[in-house]
Order: C-alpha cells, then structure tokens, then sequence
C-alpha cells in the first residue's frame, strides 16, 4: 500500500456579479441625482441608498470580481463601493451625527480633493472599459463627467454651472448602469445576446 501526498485545487463557481454592482450604482445615482437636481430636498435619505446600494452592493460585487479574476470588475466595483461610503460618511459628519467637534472641522476642498483623485483613476478606468465593451465605455465617460463636475463644484469652481453637469451627468449614469445591470442579467439568464453591451472599441490591444 503506497501513501501519495497531493494537493487538490477545488474551484467554486459563483455566478456573474455584474447586474448586482451595476445595480446597486443605479439606484444610489438615480437618489443622488434627484438631490442635485433640487427634486429630493437635503441628503439624509439619500445616505441609507448610498451606504446599501453605493457601498454595500458594489463592494460585494468587486468581491466575487475577485473570485472570478475579473480584475477591472473588482477594482472599479471595490473602488467605487468604497467611494460612496466615503461620501456617505463625509455628509453624516457635515450634519452632526458624529459631534460637533468634526462639524467645526469641516473643509469641503477635501472632499473635492478625493473627487479629483477618484476622477483621475476613472479616466485610466475608462481606458480598460474601451476594449470591454461599448456600454462600459459610455458609462465611464460620464462617470468621468461626474465627478469632474463634482470636483469643481466642491472645490469652488465653476459656479452653478459645474454643479449642474455634475447633477445631469449622474442621472445619465444612473439610467445607462439600470441598462448595463439589465442587459448582463437578461444575457446570462438567456445564455444569449438579449440586450446588446456592443463590441469593444479596437482602440487598445491586449497583449
């Protein structure tokens, strides 16, 4: 009788995450947006869909991402789930929930600062999403958008104008991620192009 050592590599299958992230960025766009837009008065229920939607659908997405060695899946899910925690927190603090002491320290020009460093990262997403498909595409350009209108709104510059291309970008997010989430749910229940994403754009090659 012979003893053999060996080590076995077991695989765990896990469903498509995308229609969950995608979703989940939807929803907390489509909340926000109305609260830019004037429709939705203050942020306080805007927070719950930014802390569940936002963070918590998103974060849980880049994980399976991660599962399925989808590196630009994760780490823009993982990215942007962190954001609107982020987010979320920063306007928890502006209202008091977490004392006064923080409300005193307030400084809105580091919120804009973290705009800028996420919009600078959406850009060099948006370049890995032109070689995914045409839907990723669009919708990271307007992510870019956004948050270079929200850059320049936090920090003071552009006046109106940059708030309102802010507000208009992400309602465009917010219906264009409600399509994308559709669209990988319908063809992956189908096994079949129901709704059509687009062919990638042949602007970059792969190695």
């Amino acid at each position: 009788m012979s003893n053999q050592t060996g080590s076995q590599h077991v695989q765990i299958a896990v469903a498509d995450p995308t229609p969950l992230g995608l979703f989940g960025l939807a929803i907390v766009t489509l909340v926000a947006s109305m609260q830019k837009l004037g429709i939705v008065e203050g942020v306080s229920w805007v927070i719950p869909w930014a802390f569940v939607c936002g963070s918590f659908a998103q974060l849980v997405a880049a994980y399976f991402d991660f599962c399925h060695k989808n590196i630009f899946g994760a780490t823009i899910f993982g990215a942007f789930g962190f954001f609107w925690s982020g987010v979320a927190l920063s306007w928890m603090i502006k209202a008091g929930c977490f004392g006064a002491g923080l409300v005193a320290g307030v400084d809105p020009k580091a919120l804009g600062f973290a705009f800028l460093g996420y919009f600078l990262f959406a850009c060099v997403g948006t370049i890995a999403a032109a070689e995914a498909n045409k839907f990723l595409f669009i919708d990271m350009v307007f992510i870019d958008i956004l948050l270079l209108g929200l850059t320049l709104d936090t920090l003071g510059i552009g006046g109106h104008w940059a708030h309102s291309m802010a507000a208009y970008a992400e309602l465009v997010v917010a219906f264009l991620s409600l399509y994308g989430a559709s669209a990988v749910f319908l063809n992956n229940f189908y096994g079949r192009v129901f709704w059509p994403l687009g062919k990638p754009l042949g602007i970059f090659k792969k190695g």
